[in-house]
């Protein structure tokens, strides 16, 4: 596996790390990290297959959306599906608008960050 692919995913695995531990004292922070942690292994996905990470969030959205239709596996795992549940959920719902009811569900999508990041590993052979 590539140096920069390899770097992106264990910073998303930190990240969701620390996510898991805020948990339960700041959701909203939580959220964010969460976020964060499934937006570098989507980047780590895209380097995998283009040799560059995106500059910004509208790319690796138009990137992941480009391989999704190119990679039957992509669609297979909802991976696009996975990544707008945590980017307009986690992200805007939550984290900018303030907006984390039901907690429980909040945490749910946190958790379920793992598997996406999981996921990824297996996408780029890790």
């Amino acid at each position: 596996m590539d140096h920069g692919v390899k770097e992106l995913i264990e910073d998303a695995e930190d990240l969701l790390s620390r996510a898991f531990e805020e948990m339960d004292v700041n959701v909203r922070d939580a959220a964010e990290k969460a976020w964060g942690a499934t937006l570098r292994a989507s980047n780590a996905l895209i380097l995998a297959r283009t040799g560059r990470v995106p500059e910004r969030i509208p790319e690796t959205t138009r990137v992941l959306h480009e391989l999704s239709s190119k990679e039957p596996e992509l669609e297979r795992v909802r991976l696009c599906d996975r990544y707008h549940t945590r980017s307009d959920y986690l992200h805007g719902y939550c984290f900018y608008e303030g907006r984390c009811e039901p907690v429980e569900e909040a945490k749910r999508r946190i958790l379920e960050t793992k598997e996406y990041i999981e996921d990824v590993k297996k996408l780029v052979g890790s």
